[in-house]
């Protein structure tokens, strides 16, 4: 068991706290084969080698007309027609001294050697009139100017998009082997809670931590169990976890980790396996608590909906992503520049809702008025979480560092 009073004098920087974690995380291990149509969001388990070579042979990269540019120099420009190549149809011989009729996507007749596009042209009776010196290879697409069969197309640890989706089925394939999806177990603390849609009791309130845990998971191509509320209870937290432990390849709670006396989610986790990491100097969500239940992966969040949500976005996102097998797990920060002020330091580091805004050479970032960490309505009308340094002062025009929502909520 963990010492606890040993964690509790830790107080890890963001950049400790995260690697320590990363480092704790091992691929959940198995995959699966899944129909291309169904991979979008999905961690590939495998490098993907292309079964074709693509295109598989010259092909016109626009409607026009196929010849020999020595043709055209040779004849002012005048040539007879002398067929049509087609899109989905074998290359054929191309006359000497004619033009072909070319449609996009169509085979280059054997002996063109260039492509001139139809506004260029003016067609008349079985013949064509076209610029005396077209260039040689203009508008012509190579064989295997794109993929070449057997060569690498996409790697090991890909969260698949629609671009790569395209790329595979260029390569030939219908089906992809991917990681299996990652099950998580949410469960969220609190005698306090009751699930949206039901009648409120004074003292109550809607369990809106699990429903965000379950949006930011799937979010994640996640296999979620729960939400489940966890009553404020060791023995129903220890029977809870160890239920989770038993079904999922990973474990997220929210509240019950900090050093109240209704909470009893560190207590549980310590006696059912290990607790590495307690607080992060960090602001809004110093009590982060990550280990294992049993062999399952462990994560508890704080309660407060903000603190909640911010570090979910900093450090229980790359953990999914890692133990999901993906390479690219790391959010990407962007300059910006401060459209306010902040007279008082924090020896924490700060992650606050703003909203960025186009503004010349660095984006413009706003801070919500009421940095709270109960005004979850702050997330909504922010698009960033801009970072403040430990110790740091800001003023207007000051350039930061940002993390938009769209590196962080997908």
């Amino acid at each position: 068991m963990t010492d606890c009073c040993s964690i509790k004098q830790a107080m890890h920087t963001p950049e400790e706290a995260l690697q320590r974690m990363l480092d704790a995380v091992a691929v959940s291990g198995s995959e699966e084969t899944v129909p291309l149509r169904d991979c979008r969001g999905r961690v590939l388990a495998r490098e993907l080698v292309s079964r074709v070579t693509a295109p598989p042979h010259d092909n016109s990269a626009m409607d026009g007309y196929a010849l020999r540019a020595a043709d055209a120099r040779a004849h002012a420009g005048v040539l007879p027609l002398s067929g049509v190549a087609a899109a989905g149809q074998p290359p054929v011989e191309l006359p000497a001294g004619t033009a072909m009729r070319i449609f996009t996507g169509a085979a280059i007749p054997h002996g063109a050697d260039t492509v001139v596009m139809q506004e260029r042209c003016k067609e008349g009776e079985r013949q064509v009139r076209v610029p005396e010196s077209p260039m040689a290879g203009d508008h012509i697409r190579l064989a295997g100017e794109d993929l070449a069969a057997g060569a690498p197309i996409l790697a090991a640890g890909t969260r698949l998009q629609p671009q790569h989706l395209a790329l595979a089925a260029t390569a030939g394939y219908g089906t992809l082997p991917v990681h299996r999806r990652l099950r998580v177990a949410v469960l969220v603390t609190g005698d306090e809670l009751v699930e949206p849609g039901t009648d409120i009791k004074p003292g109550q309130i809607y369990n809106s931590n699990g429903y965000a845990l379950l949006g930011l998971l799937q979010g994640l191509e996640c296999d979620v169990r729960g939400p489940a509320i966890v009553p404020d209870d060791l023995e129903a937290t220890r029977a809870m976890l160890q239920d989770a432990a038993d079904d999922a390849d990973f474990i997220i709670t929210s509240g019950g980790v900090s050093v109240g006396d209704a909470d009893f989610v560190k207590d549980a986790v310590e006696s059912l396996g290990t607790l590495d990491l307690w607080r992060i100097s960090i602001k809004p969500g110093k009590p982060v608590a990550v280990g294992r239940v049993g062999t399952t992966p462990f994560l508890g969040l704080p309660g407060n909906p903000v603190s909640m949500f911010v570090t979910f976005c900093l450090f229980g996102r790359p953990m999914i992503l890692k133990r999901q097998g993906a390479a690219d797990i790391h959010p990407r920060s962007v300059p910006v520049r401060a459209d306010f002020t902040l007279d008082k330091a924090d020896p924490r580091t700060r992650y606050l809702r703003a909203r960025l805004a186009a503004d010349g050479e660095h984006q413009r970032a706003s801070l919500y008025p009421d940095q709270g960490s109960g005004i979850m309505s702050s997330t909504t009308w922010a698009n960033a979480l801009v970072e403040i340094p430990p110790e740091t002062h800001v003023h207007g025009g000051d350039i930061l560092q940002a993390y938009a929502y769209h590196d962080l909520l997908s």
